[in-house]
């Protein structure tokens, strides 16, 4: 069937428009990843799936995407501005190791994670660390054009200059003449000429672990020039789309959109698209609230707001019946309601191999066909997505229980349908039930422990003896009680 053009959501015109790339069939895409200095928790798991099922998608019309995420391992301060500690930098001292020990240790981790959520790896995945050469250079071509000043080693970008030329603050919706008016009495107080200024370059002090040298200073360079530099590097300095979470919109976007207009003359991106976010009883989810729970935890259950542990794709569904642009309430109610939603579902889908082929179709496959493809190309609506496939499983059913029949043709073509939508483009897998090794241990222990104790009491001492000597020479240690026998694994 010809499938209808894809619709996405502008964050720069507040708009659905219809997706053009710059060159087709190829597509451009980049999306801010992590500062890897602590684990993933499930804030960052919502914009990595938000962008994964865009990924895949794309790739399912016949695209051919270079999705570029990066990894933040310098520059993010802890203030998420220009001043205090470099966040790697903190904790790499906190631990006593090496910065980049904290970078690789924190990198793995998220790998592991995205692989559970079976977030697909992006084509290119550069660090900072790795760019500082065309990072200094950016900055050069900006204080070329006029648009920075240096600052006893630092550079800052001049936003009342640049917004002389070019509209600053179309992304946020910020206006400078009011942040003008705010800060105009704390000019000349620091070595910004205005507080909105963001360093693009910052001197490094003495105890600063992480530096490079420069022209201007020993230093590192500032948060939101890594993606400026890195996107220009893999996607040029036009590209299709760039993603990423809602709270990165300003000041980061808005700098990067400043950055690459200063040093190119023009804007980079084509469309911008933002995950909204999680929250916890309203409030945002996040490191710095301290509220967030880790996706290793959620997989083991271990924290205090979990009922439970939830499986990765328990997760992954839960963020897809929620669209990308909504807000997302954390419950336990909600995971296991996702968890038993999930489960009917992948179940239903399972009876299609019991389905017999029939002489005639009681429904075409078809229409289902268009349903789904109107939900993706409606700005990625996999809520409505879901609410179709939920819809199928019930004909599935039918089918399976021989009230609804389809021809073979028909059939095979279901099969296709539901394989494409649910495993290629919603990345959702059947995932195999964790066995409790601990219960099922104990259940055996048991067992032998009540076949020892009808020994002893039939005096049957030898069969007693040989029960408790081999499970201490496989390291179980047997006590008994007055009311039986207990045992420890030592």
């Amino acid at each position: 069937m010809e499938v209808s053009k894809l619709n996405v959501y502008n964050t720069l015109s507040k708009r659905k428009e219809v997706f053009e790339p710059l060159n087709p069939p190829h597509v451009g895409l980049y999306v801010c990843g992590p500062t890897v200095y602590g684990d993933a928790h499930l804030g960052h798991a919502r914009p990595a799936i938000t962008f994964d099922i865009l990924f895949r998608y794309l790739q399912h019309l016949g695209y051919k995407v270079r999705y570029v995420r990066n990894i933040t391992d310098v520059g993010h301060l802890e203030n998420d501005a220009d001043e205090g500690e470099d966040k790697i930098a903190k904790k790499a001292r906190l631990e006593q190791v090496e910065p980049m020990e904290v970078v690789q240790f924190f990198t793995d981790r998220y790998h592991r994670n995205m692989d559970a959520l079976n977030v697909l790896k992006p084509s290119i995945e550069p660090r900072a660390s790795g760019h500082i050469i065309e990072q200094q250079e950016m900055i050069r071509e900006i204080l070329e054009h006029g648009y920075a000043y240096e600052s006893d080693g630092s550079i800052y970008f001049d936003v009342a200059k640049y917004n002389e030329d070019y509209p600053y603050g179309k992304l946020s919706g910020r206006v400078v003449d009011e942040l003008l008016a705010t800060t105009r009495e704390l000019a000349g107080q620091q070595e910004k000429k205005n507080s909105f200024d963001f360093a693009l370059w910052k001197k490094a002090s003495p105890e600063h672990i992480m530096r490079w040298p420069s022209e201007w200073s020993d230093g590192f360079p500032g948060w939101h020039l890594e993606c400026s530099a890195m996107s220009t590097k893999y996607l040029g300095k036009e590209f299709d789309i760039h993603g990423g979470g809602l709270d990165l919109l300003f000041p980061h976007h808005e700098s990067e959109i400043a950055q690459s207009t200063a040093a190119h003359g023009h804007e980079s991106v084509k469309y911008w698209m933002h995950n909204n976010m999680i929250t916890i009883n309203g409030q945002k989810m996040g490191k710095s609230l301290g509220n967030f729970i880790t996706l290793d935890e959620f997989f083991q259950g271990n924290h205090s707001l979990l009922d439970r542990a939830y499986s990765a794709m328990t997760i992954r569904f839960f963020i897809l019946q929620a669209h990308y642009r909504s807000t997302l309430d954390f419950s336990n109610e909600a995971l296991q309601a996702s968890e038993k939603g999930l489960e009917r579902l992948m179940q239903a889908m399972s009876q299609l191999d019991k389905v017999k082929p029939s002489d005639v179709s009681d429904f075409s496959p078809a229409e289902y066909e268009a349903l789904f493809y109107a939900a993706m190309n409606d700005d990625l609506n996999t809520p409505v997505l879901i609410a179709h496939l939920f819809d199928l499983s019930k004909r599935i059913n039918s089918l399976a229980d021989g009230r609804e029949h389809l021809t073979q043709t028909d059939l095979d073509a279901l099969k296709q349908l539901v394989h494409r939508f649910l495993e290629e483009i919603l990345g959702l897998k059947t995932e195999e039930k964790k066995v409790d090794t601990t219960a099922d241990l104990d259940g055996i222990m048991q067992l032998l422990l009540q076949v020892r104790h009808e020994a002893k009491l039939h005096k049957d001492w030898a069969t007693a003896d040989k029960i408790r000597n081999q499970l201490q020479a496989l390291g179980f240690q047997i006590k008994d009680t007055k009311d039986g026998a207990e045992w420890i694994k030592s």
